[in-house]
């Protein structure tokens, strides 16, 4: 959360010409409502059920960039597919960063608490070995415009071709 995934993607998508997915975004447009409302009326285990089944289907799909929720890497199933489907990266954001993006954001349903810092280490904890172990690339976006992470993620994606 806070790495910049849907705004870089965007950009990354643009510059390469390529559509562009959010598997949240997609969920909520299945849906009609919100990630929070999934949340709260089927918990995080609907809502990583609802998950797994729009990245397989987004993952078939030819000549994208697609950003997942960070609790994607989770279920091996979601891993297998981004596996699959082509290049995976990793934007990676310390704590304090991911903190200062997301402490307005009431659309992050893991971070509704009194200690959301505490709560991101956490997630950080149990999350970043995967993220490391499955990724193809690893770039910083702390302190970073998402300018400049597209363009060192473009010239690393050079490589791949």
């Amino acid at each position: 959360m806070g790495a910049g995934k849907s705004t870089i993607g965007r950009n990354l998508a643009k510059q390469l010409h390529k559509q562009f997915y959010d598997s949240d975004q997609e969920i909520e447009k299945q849906t009609g409502v919100t990630i929070n409302l999934i949340f709260e009326i089927e918990g995080e285990e609907g809502f990583r059920e609802r998950e797994s089944r729009t990245i397989e289907a987004l993952a078939r799909k030819k000549n994208i960039v697609l950003a997942t929720g960070g609790g994607a890497v989770l279920r091996e199933q979601n891993r297998l597919a981004l596996r699959r489907s082509g290049i995976v990266v990793y934007l990676y954001a310390p704590v304090e960063t991911q903190l200062k993006r997301t402490r307005s954001s009431k659309h992050r349903p893991l971070l509704q608490t009194d200690q959301p810092g505490d709560k991101l280490r956490t997630l950080m904890r149990e999350r970043e070995p995967i993220y490391r172990q499955e990724a193809d690339i690893v770039v910083h976006s702390k302190n970073r415009s998402p300018h400049s992470v597209v363009r060192e993620l473009i010239r690393k994606l050079n490589v791949f071709e």
